[in-house]
C-alpha cells in the first residue's frame, strides 16, 4: 500500500516594505525636527571644548565654603514642594471623583471636569510661576501657587483613572445592601485607591522638588534664585556647589519616595 507523502509547507517570507517605510519615516521626522529646531552636531563638536572648560570651572574646584549658604534656600525649596503637593492632593481627590464616570454618572460634569484638569495640566509650571511672580511679586508664594496648580492637575488625572479601574464587585455589593454614595465612597472606593493615591502624591512631590529648584530662576523663591544670581555674576564655582547639593538632595528624596511607593503598591 503506497502512502502519499504530505506536501511540504512553504512559508512565505513577510514583506519588509513596512519596516523600511517606518524607518524612513522616523529618519525624515528626526531630520525635519532637527532642521526646525536649528540643531547641529557640527556646532556641538566645535563648542565641545567650551563645555569642558565650563564644567571644569563648575566642578573642578567647587566653592565648598559656600555650601552653608545653600542649605536654607534648599530647605525652602523642599518646603515649597511639600506644601504644594499636599494642597494639590487635597483638591485633587474631589475633582477626581467628579471626573470618574463610575462614581459621577453625569457625563456633562465628567467632561467639564476633565477639560478643566487638562487645561491646568498642560500649562508648564515655569509659565505659571512667571505669571504669579508678575501678579504677586517674587517670593515663595508664587512658586507654591504654580506647583499647586500643577500638582492637583497631575494627581487628579492619575487618580480618576484609578477610580475607573477599581473592582466594581465591591461597589455593587454595597449598593445592593442599600448603601448610598458616601457609603460606596468610604467602603468601596477609598480602600481600593488609597495606596495609589498616596503613591501619586509622593511621585508628585518628587517632581515638585525638581521643579521648585528651577522656579526660583524666574523669581519664585527657593534655591533657583541663588543659582540665577551665581550664574549672572559668573560665579561658576558657586553654581557647581549648588548643582552638587541639589543633585544629591533630589537623589535622596527620590530613593526614599520610591521605596515608600514600592511598599504601597
Amino acid at each position: 500500500m503506497n502512502l502519499k507523502q504530505p506536501e511540504a509547507i512553504v512559508l512565505k517570507r513577510p514583506s519588509q516594505l513596512k519596516k523600511y517605510v517606518t524607518i524612513a519615516l522616523v529618519i525624515i521626522i528626526l531630520w525635519g525636527s532637527a532642521r526646525f529646531a536649528n540643531f547641529s552636531l557640527i556646532d556641538i563638536i566645535e563648542n565641545f571644548h567650551q563645555a569642558g572648560r565650563l564644567l571644569k570651572q563648575m566642578f573642578g574646584k567647587p566653592a565648598w565654603n559656600y555650601a552653608p549658604k545653600v542649605i536654607p534656600p534648599l530647605l525652602e525649596t523642599i518646603q515649597m514642594a511639600i506644601v504644594s503637593s499636599l494642597l494639590g492632593a487635597i483638591v485633587a481627590f474631589p475633582l477626581a471623583l467628579l471626573a470618574s464616570s463610575n462614581f459621577t454618572e453625569n457625563k456633562v460634569i465628567n467632561q467639564i471636569t476633565r477639560f478643566i484638569l487638562n487645561i491646568f495640566r498642560t500649562i508648564p509650571s515655569m509659565v505659571l510661576a512667571s505669571l504669579f511672580v508678575a501678579i504677586f511679586g517674587s517670593g515663595n508664594f508664587a512658586g507654591v501657587a504654580a506647583l499647586f496648580i500643577f500638582s492637583f492637575g497631575l494627581i487628579s488625572k492619575l487618580l480618576y483613572e484609578s477610580i475607573e479601574a477599581i473592582d466594581q464587585g465591591q461597589v455593587e455589593a454595597i449598593v445592593s445592601l442599600g448603601g448610598n454614595k458616601l457609603t460606596v465612597l468610604r467602603y468601596g472606593i477609598v480602600p481600593q485607591i488609597l495606596p495609589q493615591f498616596i503613591s501619586y502624591t509622593l511621585y508628585t512631590f518628587e517632581v515638585n522638588v525638581r521643579a521648585a529648584a528651577v522656579l526660583g530662576y524666574v523669581g519664585a523663591g527657593g534655591i533657583g534664585q541663588f543659582y540665577e544670581r551665581a550664574y549672572a555674576f559668573r560665579y561658576f564655582d558657586r553654581v557647581g556647589i549648588i548643582v552638587i547639593i541639589t543633585f544629591v538632595t533630589v537623589l535622596i528624596i527620590d530613593f526614599i519616595s520610591s521605596q515608600i511607593r514600592k511598599g504601597l503598591v
